[in-house]
């Protein structure tokens, strides 16, 4: 499961029975998943035959056949992905937190903040881009601007951003009115605004 502090924790198992233990614990709050995100360590029961915590979970899983559990977090970067292992056996996964469950939950966790910054650097370059595209707009709509108005290129780019604002239209699609119509025409609007 991937909990990053949103409401939406998102959850794959590896058999339907187990769907129903994960949405037990999240719905209640209680069981070994929600006590492992809460203390941040792994947290296990080696018989839940005669465990007392958990008692939603307790039924469900007994009823499920499972006998034994361990959930395991991992932490990076604002991001928690708990690992959480099932036995029909009693004391079956007292090593688990220390053996390949714990590579393959680092790896989990690796990757996830992996995918996270790639998904957050290609917005930023799509964004960069889209920047990089209007502004030779934006600057022949300062520079016409600076010509109707006899102003510098600061107070100019200070007349369009206050007329995007105040028609609530992006910066660029102002820049490209003003640009398509040279000018002509919005004297008295540029004007208004300058001042």
């Amino acid at each position: 499961m991937v909990a990053e502090g949103a409401p939406e924790r998102p959850a794959a198992v590896t058999h339907p029975d187990l769907a129903g233990l994960v949405s037990v614990q999240l719905r209640s709050g209680d069981g070994p998943i929600p006590a492992a995100l809460e203390r941040g360590e792994p947290v296990d029961s080696a018989d839940l035959l005669r465990e007392e915590r958990w008692p939603a979970y307790r039924a469900m899983a007994l009823d499920s056949g499972v006998r034994s559990s361990v959930t395991i977090p991992f932490r990076r970067a604002g991001l928690t992905v708990t690992l959480s292992l099932y036995s029909f056996r009693p004391g079956a996964l007292e090593d688990a937190p220390h053996g390949p469950a714990r590579a393959l939950g680092d790896l989990a966790v690796t990757c996830l903040v992996r995918d996270r910054s790639y998904r957050a650097a290609l917005t930023e370059l799509d964004q960069l881009g889209a920047a990089l595209r209007t502004r030779p707009v934006v600057d022949q709509a300062c520079g016409i601007v600076m010509h109707v108005l006899g102003c510098d290129a600061d107070a100019a780019f200070g007349v369009l951003r206050r007329v995007s604002q105040a028609t609530q239209r992006k910066l660029s699609d102002v820049a490209s009115a003003v640009v398509d119509k040279r000018g002509r025409g919005l004297e008295r609007e540029l004007v208004s605004l300058s001042n």
